[in-house]
């Protein structure tokens, strides 16, 4: 039988994905982290449609990661070559200085420095949620999750070799990276993550749990993180984060299992759904301005 490269009840990585309290949550907390770095969100705004409609491309994205952690094996390569034929896009030069990255900096899909920045984020995103939403890992499950991911990087064509060899190492060079001076968003970058992650359209009748949503996103980004961004932490975030989360445990706790589990991806073309429709009735859904337009944006307002 094709069981897929992540079989159920072998794979410790499908059962951390299986959460949708995971699902819901860990795209966006990746993307918006994974912008810090100029070359990762240059190359994917000047590839793909996610100028226009950014929402649809992180709907996109997640529906593609799921086919690979629950789809047959079959399913995933279908998958992956689709992917391959669309990196073969991602290439080209940084237009302008960024942080420690100067104007004409190459980026490529295939750079395996930025192939292991887009599963670092990731992994580390669903072990966070996974971890403040379900349960802690232990240390042998971490060290599982891990080598499953970088299994699930060298399906993209990650080398095994440019990724940490155990999980130990993995976080001394994430904690070390994410603390180091290559890490700068570009005005664009920062407009784009923040709206990513507090401006997804939910439907109306949401709206109360968007507020949570929005809470626990915030507590999620690293202090950095949220520096870079410019959002703020107070006092009355500091003591409404522990509630949100409790609220939301004890509604997975009492939730049929058919709800807590499987596959998220109903909710993603919610979302993409919700944006096209707004799109097509005129309503403005955050859109990534085109280079250099925020910067003008805020020049003009001085």
């Amino acid at each position: 039988m094709d069981d897929g490269y992540f079989p159920e009840g072998r794979s410790l990585l499908r059962s951390v994905h299986e959460e949708r309290m995971v699902g819901l949550f860990y795209g966006q907390r990746a993307l918006a982290i994974g912008a810090l770095d100029p070359r990762n969100f240059v190359g994917t705004i000047q590839s793909s449609n996610g100028r226009l409609a950014p929402f649809r491309r992180l709907a996109r994205t997640a529906a593609a990661f799921e086919t690979v952690f629950f789809g047959t094996r079959a399913e995933a390569d279908r998958m992956l070559e689709r992917v391959d034929r669309l990196h073969h896009r991602v290439s080209g030069e940084l237009p302008s200085d960024a942080g420690a990255f100067p104007a004409g900096t190459h980026y490529s899909a295939f750079d395996p420095e930025l192939m292991l920045w887009t599963v670092a984020v990731t992994f580390d995103s669903a072990l966070w949620f996974h971890e403040l939403l379900v349960r802690r890992l232990s240390d042998a499950e971490r060290e599982t999750l891990w080598q499953e991911y970088r299994r699930f990087g060298a399906l993209f064509g990650m080398p095994l070799k440019a990724a940490p060899a155990d999980y130990p190492a993995f976080r001394a060079w994430y904690d070390a990276r994410l603390a180091g001076g290559e890490m700068h968003l570009t005005p664009e970058a920062r407009y784009t993550g923040r709206a990513i992650a507090f401006e997804i359209p939910f439907p109306r009748s949401q709206v109360p749990a968007k507020q949570v949503h929005d809470l626990v996103m915030l507590g999620s980004f690293p202090p950095r993180v949220r520096e870079q961004y410019g959002l703020r932490w107070t006092r009355a975030h500091a003591v409404a984060f522990p509630l949100a989360v409790a609220s939301l445990r004890a509604a997975r706790t009492v939730a049929p299992k058919r709800m807590t589990r499987g596959s998220s991806r109903r909710s993603y073309d919610v979302i993409a759904a919700v944006e096209r429709n707004r799109l097509l009735r005129g309503v403005p859904t955050p859109q990534v301005p085109a280079p250099g337009a925020v910067a003008e944006r805020a020049t003009a307002a001085r």
